[in-house]
């Protein structure tokens, strides 16, 4: 058995990225960050859509075709389509953000 709250380091300098379960067309993941942003300029582009779930912390995810960041608290989840392009725009310093991502190709 694993916990997804286990084995957060103290300093998170960098968004850490492990996976958890992977199949032919998924690969399930946890992201861990902490005050961590996409780059300026930066969009994710993807290939696979992608459902996010955050776990604790909060976040501001961006939509390119929206104007503003969609804020995300515990419990809160979505879909990103493929090839719908988004950035993480804020993470919490204060305590670990944790996601969890599904990547999937129909």
């Amino acid at each position: 058995m694993a916990n997804l709250f286990a084995g957060l380091p103290p300093d998170i300098p960098e968004e850490i990225f492990e996976t958890i379960l992977a199949g032919g067309n998924f690969r399930l993941e946890r992201i861990v960050s902490a005050g961590q942003a996409t780059a300026p300029g930066d969009w994710y582009d993807q290939d696979s859509h992608e459902w996010v779930a955050l776990l604790s912390g909060g976040a501001g995810l961006r939509f390119e075709d929206e104007p503003e960041p969609r804020v995300l608290r515990p419990g809160d989840f979505l879909l990103i389509p493929a090839h719908r392009r988004h950035r993480v725009e804020w993470t919490d310093p204060d305590r670990p953000t944790v996601w969890l991502a599904l990547h999937y190709h129909p």
